[in-house]
C-alpha cells in the first residue's frame, strides 16, 4: 500500500460520488472482479478533465468501460473518446455499457492488440489514459508520443505496483520481475524524456502525469 489506509479512507469519504449509472457500473464491475480505476484516481481524473477540457481522448485499456464513461461524463460535451481493448468478454460488456449509457456515438471502441492500434491511429489527442498491460507501457511509449502535441497530457495508471517498485529486484517475486523491470524503465524514460515534464504521484496504485512540451527542457 502506498498511502496509509486510514488516510485513504478519509480522503475517499469526502467524495460526493458519481452519477447513479456510474455508481451502479462500479459496483457491478467490482462484483465481477473486473478492475476499474480507484476512487482516488476517479477524483483526480475529474479535476484533470475540468482543467484540461480535452476534445479528443485516447484510452488504452477499456475493461468494462467504467473509466471511459467517467471521462464522457466529465469531459466537455461532445468530446470524442477512442478506447482500445483486447479481451473479447470485456469488449462485449463495454459495448453494452456504452449502449445503456447512451454514449455509443461519442465512443469508438477498437478491438484487438493495443500496440498494433497505436501504430495505426492518427493523432493528435489532447489526453491519453494508459491503463492496460503494465509491462507493455515502455514498448508503447514511442507510438503514444507520436500521437501527442505540445500541451497533450499522458496519464499512466498503476505505475507503483502496490509499492513493489521501490523494492530490490531480488525481493520481487520472480513472476513479477519482468513487469517490475519494465515499469522502472518506463518511469525513468518519462522523467528524462526531453519533450515531457512528468510527475509521479502516490495516488491509488501510483500515477504518472506527463505533459508534452513545446521544445526541449530548459529552452525558453
Amino acid at each position: 500500500m502506498i498511502v496509509e489506509e486510514r488516510m485513504r479512507t478519509y480522503i475517499n469519504s469526502l467524495e460526493k460520488g458519481n452519477t447513479p449509472f456510474l455508481e451502479e457500473l462500479e459496483q457491478s464491475a467490482l462484483s465481477l472482479r473486473i478492475p476499474i480505476i480507484r476512487r482516488e484516481m476517479q477524483s483526480f481524473m475529474k479535476v484533470l478533465l475540468a482543467m484540461k477540457g480535452p476534445e479528443r481522448i485516447l484510452e488504452v485499456g477499456t475493461a468494462a468501460g467504467f473509466s471511459t464513461l467517467l471521462m464522457c461524463q466529465y469531459a466537455p460535451p461532445g468530446a470524442e473518446i477512442v478506447t482500445i481493448e483486447n479481451y473479447e468478454k470485456r469488449i462485449l460488456l463495454a459495448r453494452e455499457n456504452f449502449r445503456r449509457a447512451g454514449r455509443e456515438e461519442q465512443i469508438t471502441l477498437l478491438e484487438g492488440d493495443a500496440g498494433e492500434w497505436l501504430d495505426r491511429l492518427q493523432g493528435p489527442f489532447d489526453l491519453i489514459f494508459m491503463d492496460a498491460a503494465k509491462g507493455q507501457y515502455i514498448r508503447w511509449l514511442p507510438a503514444v508520443l507520436r500521437l501527442m502535441v505540445p500541451g497533450s497530457v499522458l496519464v499512466s495508471d498503476n505505475v507503483l505496483q502496490e509499492g513493489e517498485i521501490i523494492e530490490s529486484h531480488y525481493l520481487v517475486e520472480r513472476r513479477n520481475r519482468t513487469i517490475y523491470k519494465r515499469m522502472r524503465e518506463y518511469l525513468y524514460e518519462l522523467k528524462h524524456h526531453p519533450l515531457l515534464e512528468t510527475a509521479v504521484l502516490p495516488l491509488g496504485d501510483g500515477a504518472a502525469v506527463s505533459v508534452m512540451l513545446s521544445g526541449e527542457k530548459g529552452e525558453g
